[in-house]
């Protein structure tokens, strides 16, 4: 089974409450993994925290890929010190986050991810940090995130959609999706809405896939 550590992430205000959860297929004999993740979760203000169903599954999807994968709580969430700071400072969590998941293995390339409000945060911190090299956005709240903040990323992106998103509706998302920099790939899921209600599975399905298909950062994955 995958370990599952609670863990304690320093950060500018204090400390951010994190779960690191460790593929089973990985040890100290078997070498580094190919990559380590951070998957952000939703609006803090509105029940968002790590454990969230839609964080928790592209996380499940991407420990069974053999990636150590980190969730955490943004400020103000659970017993994460600090408070709500409007996408600025959780931006700041996020790289608090992703320097200790470099702390934790270092050398080896990161994702960057969320849902939400998650993946508005983290989709420009994983553009402008040199250790991030896919980026991976769920139920993108396109009126939050103009086109131009990935205009000129040209890192692995993949975009996983609710066909009847609110937040980002299907014949928006192909527009918002035709300014994104390549490389980039469009997953949407039918009939989903944007928390992927009762479509969990093929949220997991769109990340699991995409990654066995040789189209991520990664190219195609070799069994371990």
């Amino acid at each position: 089974m995958p370990q599952l550590q609670s863990v304690e992430i320093p950060a500018p205000h204090g400390m951010l409450e994190g779960l690191l959860r460790i593929p089973d297929s990985h040890s100290a004999a078997s070498g580094l993994p190919r990559m380590a993740a951070v998957i952000c979760h939703p609006h803090p203000l509105y029940g968002g925290t790590m454990h969230t169903k839609a964080v928790f599954r592209i996380a499940q999807a991407l420990v069974d890929l053999g990636f150590p994968t980190l969730r955490f709580n943004f400020r103000g969430v659970g017993r994460s010190t600090g408070r709500y700071e409007s996408g600025r400072g959780e931006r700041e969590d996020v790289r608090a986050a992703l320097d200790y998941l470099v702390g934790a293995f270092p050398g080896v390339p990161l994702a960057l991810g969320g849902f939400s409000f998650g993946s508005w945060v983290a989709l420009p911190v994983g553009c402008a940090d040199a250790r991030v090299i896919q980026l991976i956005g769920a139920g993108v709240p396109l009126a939050s995130l103009p086109v131009d903040a990935l205009a000129a990323c040209a890192k692995h992106k993949l975009i996983v959609q609710g066909e009847r998103d609110e937040y980002g509706p299907k014949e928006e998302l192909v527009r918002w999706f035709a300014g994104v920099a390549e490389p980039k790939d469009l997953r949407i899921i039918a009939g989903a809405d944007h928390f992927f209600t009762d479509r969990q599975a093929e949220l997991v399905q769109a990340v699991t896939s995409y990654f066995q298909e040789g189209r991520s950062a990664l190219g195609a994955l070799t069994s371990s």
